[in-house]
């Protein structure tokens, strides 16, 4: 176990810097100019080549981008992603609270899609073409097809028509009012939950109806245990690499989702400032973001490799 951690370690720290390379070249290659962006601001300012030029400067874009790019990874390693070309602030300084509030929505809705998922996959795997397995598989369908921005533009105006009421719109902090918290997060979570639910919901049945037919799943039975026993003690245990995988996959695919969903119900995240970035092509903030996403894409992938080698022994690198 020990070797295969150091290995997998040591495959993450390269594939990490391969991560920083690909970010800070495409934001490099898309069309745009920081400095033209600022100087135009929001009116289309005049300003003369000589302005330009002296931005560039200040900004530090004027230089190789070789260099750009070792200053860039230097900053990252002592923690500063540089100052916001839009925000006039260190970038640091604007994501300190918007990263816990997007992890905030990412923990809730793979919480949600699990506790609900995994029992609906089981009952669906042991009931199998009952009505129950039908209606299991008729939501993994809709709940695949329905994009999860559409899915929060339908529940605002089911609420609003047919409820009438709202999700509070201003942001307030869990530990300051975690009632009021709850009621603006549940929504926001439940329609990037719906996905997830639908996909490991159809992994956990097929996993465990693979399980259901092996020979230990009958000597178990054979043996007098329970039948909870045997499909939580052997069944589930058996088929739960599948559902880990996936559950880690789609865990790392929430940081992405939560960019339209944050903007949708005007939570104050990670998504909600990355399209201010974008608008203004503030490069900076773009750059961190992404940084920032990314690395939560591979922490969590690299945990979940991890807790392979750990359930299952027979997993090693050769």
């Amino acid at each position: 176990m020990r070797q295969y951690t150091i290995k997998r370690i040591g495959l993450f720290i390269p594939t990490l810097l391969l991560m920083t390379i690909l970010v800070f070249v495409v934001m490099r290659v898309v069309p745009g100019d920081p400095a033209i962006a600022i100087l135009e601001g929001d009116g289309g300012g005049s300003y003369t080549i000589a302005d330009l030029e002296r931005l560039r400067a200040e900004l530090g874009t004027d230089r190789n981008l070789a260099v750009q790019y070792v200053d860039w990874l230097g900053g990252i390693v002592r923690g500063d992603f540089g100052d916001s070309l839009w925000f006039n602030a260190p970038v640091m300084k604007e994501l300190g609270d918007r990263v816990p509030r997007t992890l905030e929505l990412a923990v809730l809705a793979i919480l949600i899609s699990v506790a609900f998922s995994v029992p609906l996959g089981i009952l669906s795997a042991i009931k199998p073409d009952s009505w129950l397995d039908f209606g299991a598989r008729t939501f993994t369908i809709l709940g695949i097809a329905i994009p999860n921005f559409l899915l929060a533009i339908l529940m605002i105006i089911v609420l609003l028509t047919v409820f009438n009421w709202l999700p509070p719109l201003g942001y307030v902090e869990l530990w300051d009012d975690p009632l009021a918290n709850l009621q603006q997060m549940i929504f926001p979570a439940l329609s990037l939950a719906v996905y997830d639910m639908a996909f490991i919901a159809r992994v956990t049945r097929s996993a465990m109806m693979e399980v259901l037919r092996e020979d230990y799943m009958r000597t178990a039975r054979a043996k007098g245990l329970s039948e909870r026993l045997v499909l939580t003690r052997h069944g589930l245990k058996n088929a739960f690499l599948p559902i880990l995988t996936i559950s880690g996959w789609q865990f790392a695919r929430l940081f992405e989702g939560t960019v339209i969903i944050e903007t949708i119900f005007l939570i104050p995240g990670m998504g909600r400032i990355l399209i201010e970035a974008i608008f203004h092509r503030d490069f900076t903030m773009i750059q961190a973001v992404m940084v920032v996403i990314g690395t939560g894409v591979l922490l969590i992938n690299l945990l979940v490799d991890l807790l392979y080698g750990w359930l299952d022994p027979r997993i090693r690198y050769n």
